[in-house]
C-alpha cells in the first residue's frame, strides 16, 4: 500500500503532466492522465483494502475480508475515517469468529476513532450489545441497545434490536 501522502504527491505530478499534455494538444492522453490523477485522490480518501473488505463482508465471505485487512500493516497510519472503518470491519470479522474480546476492542476503537454515519455507529453499538449479552452483562448490553435505538433513525435494524431484546428477557 502506498503511503497516505505519497498518493497525493503522485496525483499532483500526474495532474501537472495532464496539464502539459493538454497544452501540447494530446487531449486523449490528458483526459486519461486526469482520470488516473482523480483515482489517486479518491484512494487517498477511500482505502482500497477497506472497500474490498466491505464488499466481501456484504457477501458473507469473512475469510477473504480478513485476508484483505491483513495486508494493512499499520492501520494507525491511515486517515482517521479509514482507520475507524478498518477497526469496524475487524470487529465484525472477529465477532463472526466468536472472538468476543477482540471484537469488543476493535468496535470500541472504531467508535472512539470516529465512524462517519449514524447507521455504522448503530451497527457497531448493536454488535457491542450482542457481545455484552453473550457475556451476561445485561447493564452494558441495555446501554448499547438504547444507543443503537437512538442512532437507528431509518429503522433498518428493528429486527435485530427486537431479537436482542428477546434474548435479554431470557436472562
Amino acid at each position: 500500500m502506498i503511503g497516505k501522502y505519497i498518493r497525493l504527491i503522485i496525483a499532483v505530478v500526474i495532474c501537472a503532466g495532464s496539464v502539459f499534455l493538454f497544452m501540447e494538444g494530446f487531449i486523449g492522453w490528458g483526459v486519461t492522465a486526469s482520470i488516473i490523477s482523480a483515482l489517486f485522490v479518491l484512494f487517498h480518501f477511500k482505502n482500497e483494502a477497506n472497500l474490498m473488505a466491505f464488499f466481501f463482508v456484504r457477501k458473507n465471505k469473512f475469510a477473504k475480508a480478513e485476508a484483505i485487512l491483513a495486508t494493512v500493516k499499520k492501520p494507525e497510519n491511515l486517515i482517521k475515517s479509514q482507520e475507524a472503518y478498518y477497526y469496524f470491519l475487524t470487529g465484525l470479522i472477529e465477532g463472526q469468529k466468536h472472538q468476543n474480546s477482540k471484537a469488543e476492542k476493535s468496535l470500541k476503537k472504531a467508535l472512539k476513532t470516529g465512524l462517519r454515519t449514524n447507521s455504522d455507529q448503530a451497527m457497531a453499538k448493536l454488535n457491542l450489545s450482542g457481545i455484552y449479552l453473550s457475556q451476561r452483562n445485561k447493564k452494558l448490553a441495555t446501554y448499547y441497545l438504547k444507543e443503537t435505538k437512538k442512532l437507528d433513525k431509518r429503522k433498518m435494524m428493528t429486527a435485530q434490536i427486537k431479537e436482542i431484546e428477546g434474548m435479554m428477557k431470557r436472562i
